[in-house]
């Protein structure tokens, strides 16, 4: 090889590893909510464990988790947020017409809504799957059992059609009793308009533990009928944005393989030898942060508000909330479970 042309190649490596290492242009989202100082987050109308708000207007959940560890990573202030409740019907036009920045709505990944809603599903932050409740005294003690029996159902989700694949599969002829928000399926079981009601598993014991009387007079049966991805999801078209919304959230999670906690977030950044947790914490010579428009601590900052994701996990819907919901698939991959960041480097 010619001495000038080896030359030649050496600058183009060298010019295409300045690109790989330039700092990334922020996304016109991002532009939008530092220009207004806060995040636009749509979240479940009231769902118990994922996004409800109290008597004092003060939103809390799994999902809005997701919310606060953006707006930490982003704004620096975890409280920089705006709840804007979605129905079923709500959720995806209100991110379609930018009318939120990101949809953190127990929201089913499926084909048809990544491939013609004009949206990005992100990363899945619960795994789930659809189950039925039904009252004690009805002695029903499987979904088998619901052969032509009435059971309320939220229509606009994919619970509805799954509902009507499961009964055609079985021979069940369910009938369903549909109802465009939540709170009226609820109503409609509970008044007894239906001998079961649907949705995914952790939503029944949402449900079960807020809403019934008694709690104990109700029971989820075993069968869960569906696999219910859930995560948040952002507009099609701005990558940078996209990309921030999705290693928040596997920050979190890796933020919990390598022990990192709300509580020793500081002492692990000051004394940690591991360079991964550097990394995560912004510690080291490299700027992840920087790659995603970023400061260096905008992980750190997210996991001083929220935990690590197995934080969040155990204080929403876990051991340490109403709705003590095993791990399970929830789990990290590691410990028998599907959650599995992406490597932050």
């Amino acid at each position: 090889m010619k001495l000038n042309t080896v030359k030649t190649l050496a600058a183009v490596v060298a010019a295409m590893g300045a690109v790989l290492a330039a700092p990334a242009h922020a996304g016109k989202t991002l532009d939008a909510i530092k220009a207004r100082g806060q995040i636009v987050c749509g979240v479940n109308t009231g769902l118990a464990g994922f996004a409800a708000a109290d008597s004092a207007g003060k939103w809390s959940g799994l999902d809005v988790d997701v919310c606060r560890a953006l707006a930490a990573a982003t704004l620096s202030d975890a409280e920089k947020v705006k709840y804007v409740p979605l129905n079923a019907q709500q959720r995806f036009t209100a991110l379609q017409s930018g009318e939120v920045d990101v949809l953190a709505r127990n929201t089913t990944f499926t084909l048809s809504r990544d491939a013609s809603l004009g949206l990005t599903a992100t990363t899945v932050n619960y795994y789930d799957g659809q189950g039925f409740m039904v009252p004690v005294k009805s002695k029903i003690k499987s979904a088998k059992q619901l052969k032509g029996q009435t059971v309320c159902v939220q229509s606009g989700t994919t619970t509805e059609k799954n509902l009507t694949d499961y009964s055609k599969a079985n021979a069940l002829n369910i009938k369903p009793v549909v109802f465009e928000k939540l709170e009226a399926a609820e109503n409609a079981y509970f008044t007894g308009r239906c001998i079961a009601y649907t949705t995914d598993a952790s939503g029944l014991s949402s449900t079960r533990a807020k809403v019934a009387k008694d709690p104990k007079e109700h029971i989820i049966l075993p069968e869960l009928i569906s696999k219910e991805p859930l995560g948040p999801m952002v507009r099609r078209g701005d990558d940078e944005w996209t990309a921030i919304v999705k290693w928040v959230q596997f920050g979190l999670l890796e933020a919990e393989e390598y022990g990192v906690t709300q509580a020793n977030v500081d002492q692990m950044k000051a004394t940690s030898t591991d360079p991964v947790v550097q990394r995560l914490l912004g510690g080291g010579n490299e700027d992840t942060g920087k790659l995603l428009g970023l400061d260096k601590e905008w992980l750190a900052r997210a996991i001083k508000t929220t935990g690590n994701y197995g934080e969040s996990f155990e204080r929403n819907v876990g051991p340490k909330s109403p709705l003590n919901l095993p791990r399970g698939l929830n789990n990290l991959w590691n410990k028998g479970g599907l959650m599995y960041a992406y490597p932050i480097r």
